[in-house]
């Protein structure tokens, strides 16, 4: 289900990102999640919800990565 705002966010969101970071996740699922309400559109067995997480995950990535300690930065 759609994320109305960051504090909906999964705790493993919250928690390891920073704000700036949530927002994208937020965002990108968003529209994964309606990009991908048909299966046909979705590769594999994945559910509509597991999709929206790896686009969310993939869109931060995008932008930050973990330093040495395990922290997310911006890139």
């Amino acid at each position: 289900m759609p994320y109305k705002t960051v504090r909906e966010l999964p705790d493993s969101v919250r928690d390891n990102l920073p704000k700036h970071a949530q927002v994208i996740y937020q965002e990108a699922f968003n529209s994964a999640w309606d990009q991908y309400k048909d299966p046909e559109d979705r590769r594999g067995d994945d559910s509509r919800e597991e999709v929206a997480h790896k686009v969310a995950w993939s869109a931060v990535k995008n932008e930050y990565e973990k330093d040495s300690s395990g922290k997310w930065k911006k890139k």
